[in-house]
């Protein structure tokens, strides 16, 4: 994976990104880069979880105080939580402290867990919804990039009869951004082509 910090302001990138540099290194070297590693796709999973209703920018600068109190995003480890766990997590001031969400983390693990017995990965799943290609778009203004799509509203009811929570249209559609199962760079962004080539 390239680093581009050392050029963070030389270059054109989306709109949305400020200049928090934990912003422009989310932006320059994962956001949009297809991810196939179920671990990781379950570390986004919930990030977004807890994103719903925040700015990702919050999310982001409490990633690693998240990591810590999810046993590093280990989903057979969640799956097993305890109510004592979930007391504890509660007492947790460096993440978010909102029960729902965690108990959807918890429940989400679970459900993860069903769908790679059902078929291999949670991966080669998720995948399945765009055969396995990344979706190339190619547009030319932030304005023009939608919250959600028809594609993100069937993954996200698909999910939801899958027993997972939290996992509206848009949360899966942030998901499938940050995953790189769609390419959102504008076309003006030097990432936009970096990204097409991966």
């Amino acid at each position: 994976m390239k680093n581009h910090n050392n050029t963070q302001q030389k270059v054109p990138r989306c709109d949305w990104v400020t200049d928090d540099t934990l912003y422009i290194e989310y932006h320059d070297n994962e956001w949009g880069v297809p991810e196939y590693s179920d671990d990781r796709l379950f570390e986004f999973l919930v990030l977004e979880t807890f994103q719903a209703g925040l700015s990702w920018l919050t999310i982001l600068k409490k990633r690693e105080n998240f990591r810590r109190a999810f046993d590093n995003f280990d989903y057979r480890k969640i799956a097993d939580y305890s109510d004592a766990k979930v007391e504890e997590l509660l007492t947790d001031k460096s993440i978010i402290r909102n029960k729902r969400k965690i108990l959807a983390t918890i429940a989400n693990a679970q459900a993860f867990i069903e769908v790679q017995k059902e078929f291999g990965s949670f991966s080669h799943y998720i995948w399945e919804f765009v055969n396995h290609q990344p979706i190339q778009n190619a547009w030319k203004s932030q304005q023009e990039v939608p919250a959600n799509t028809p594609l993100s509203d069937k993954i996200s009811k698909d999910l939801k009869k899958r027993g997972f929570r939290f996992v509206g249209t848009t949360v899966i559609y942030a998901h499938m951004q940050a995953t790189g199962m769609v390419n959102d760079h504008t076309v003006d962004c030097f990432r936009y082509e970096e990204v097409r080539r991966v």
